[in-house]
C-alpha cells in the first residue's frame, strides 16, 4: 500500500475498494488507488483487479468538475402549475383529480431538479383558493429545501420560489 506496508491476499474487489487479508488474519478494504505492486514479489492479481485499480487511480486523477459563477447564478427553472398547461382536456376532471395532477407534476419537477442539480425552481400556481399552495407547501416541507414568495414583480402573488440544498 502506498502509507504502509502490508502483506496479504486480496480476498474481494469492488468497485473502488479492495479487501485483503493480512498475514496475521486482519481483514482490511482499502481504495484501490492506494495499492502499489512493489519490485520482486508475486502479486497474483487478476486482469480484473489490476483493470479496478488503474480505474480507480484514474479517476483521482481526472479533474472535478467545478461549478462556475455563471451557472450558480442561472435563472430559476419555472413550473406551471395551471392545469390547462399540464393536460389537454381538463374539461372531463373533477377539482380532485386536477389537484393531484398538479401535485404530482410539482414532486416529479422538484426531483428532477434535485437529480439535476438544479438550485432553484419557481412553481407557478395562481392565486385562487389558495389550496394548491397549502398542498404545495405541505409537499416541499417534507424535502430539505427552503420556500417562500416568488419575486413579486415578475409573477405576482401566485407562485412560490424554492431554493434546493445540493451537496457540492
Amino acid at each position: 500500500m502506498i502509507d504502509d506496508a502490508v502483506t496479504g491476499m486480496v480476498l474481494a474487489v469492488g468497485p473502488n475498494t479492495v479487501t485483503i487479508e493480512t498475514e496475521d488474519g486482519f481483514t482490511m478494504e482499502v481504495q484501490a488507488s492506494e495499492l502499489i505492486a512493489e519490485e520482486g514479489f508475486d502479486m497474483d492479481f487478476s486482469d480484473e483487479l489490476i483493470a479496478e485499480i488503474k480505474k480507480a487511480e484514474e479517476e483521482q486523477l481526472r479533474p472535478r468538475k467545478t461549478i462556475s459563477k455563471r451557472e450558480k447564478t442561472l435563472p430559476p427553472m419555472e413550473v406551471d402549475l395551471h392545469a390547462h398547461h399540464l393536460t389537454d382536456n381538463e374539461k372531463g376532471m373533477n377539482k380532485h383529480a386536477i389537484l393531484n395532477l398538479q401535485l404530482d407534476t410539482a414532486r416529479g419537477q422538484l426531483e428532477f431538479a434535485i437529480r439535476k442539480g438544479v438550485q432553484k425552481i419557481v412553481f407557478i400556481h395562481g392565486v385562487g383558493e389558495g389550496v394548491l399552495r397549502m398542498e404545495l407547501e405541505t409537499l416541499l416541507s417534507r424535502y430539505d429545501v427552503k420556500f417562500y414568495d416568488a419575486d413579486y414583480r415578475k409573477y405576482g402573488l401566485g407562485a412560490t420560489e424554492v431554493y434546493i440544498f445540493q451537496n457540492p
